[in-house]
């Protein structure tokens, strides 16, 4: 399948503030994981939007999108449960 190019919008760097540092290793592991296959088994395609995708990571949710040609997946967002849905 070959590996595609990670991408992170400004956005991240502020929701990466408000999350306690013992699960930023966590999540950046299920991160780049995401380069060598954009659909693991348990990401789901969010009801609602266009083409973004969800991957659960403890308590906290990666929103991100995968362009197919360019062969690039960009992460919007990584927020808690609580409020990653919010505004789809």
């Amino acid at each position: 399948m070959g590996s595609y190019s990670l991408f992170f919008k400004h956005s991240v760097e502020k929701d990466l503030r408000k999350i306690p540092k013992e699960f930023i290793p966590r999540i950046f592991e299920h991160i780049e994981n995401l380069s060598a296959n954009p659909f693991p088994p348990d990401s789901y395609k969010i009801a609602g939007a266009e083409s973004l995708y969800r991957l659960r990571a403890g308590e906290y949710r990666i929103i991100y999108q995968v362009l197919h040609e360019p062969r690039e997946v960009i992460v919007f967002y990584i927020r808690h449960r609580s409020t990653a849905y919010r505004g789809f």
